[in-house]
């Protein structure tokens, strides 16, 4: 910082900046908001923004597509037999 200039603001070297971390990401299940995966130490930490998905709230997974994985079970393991077999019905 110049001393001439104590008001001025320091600036980053682009070249020499840290790099950014990765930015959060939202789950959403169909239409449902399930919740955001942020980023931390080496994986992701999953809040929870449905009471559907409460079970989940502050697991950390490996990654955000992990965290997507273990909401989509969730929410396949509160369908109903009789639900799901309609449902392959009509997937085929």
């Amino acid at each position: 910082m110049p001393a001439d200039r104590p008001d001025a603001v320091p600036t980053l070297d682009r070249d020499r900046s840290e790099p950014q971390a990765a930015p959060a990401r939202v789950i959403e299940i169909g239409e449902v908001t399930a919740g955001i995966a942020v980023p931390e130490g080496r994986g992701v930490r999953f809040f929870s923004s449905s009471r559907d998905f409460d079970g989940l709230d502050g697991a950390v997974f490996r990654s955000a597509e992990q965290a997507a994985r273990a909401a989509r079970e969730r929410v396949r393991a509160r369908i109903s037999p009789d639900a799901r077999r309609s449902l392959r019905a009509l997937a085929v």
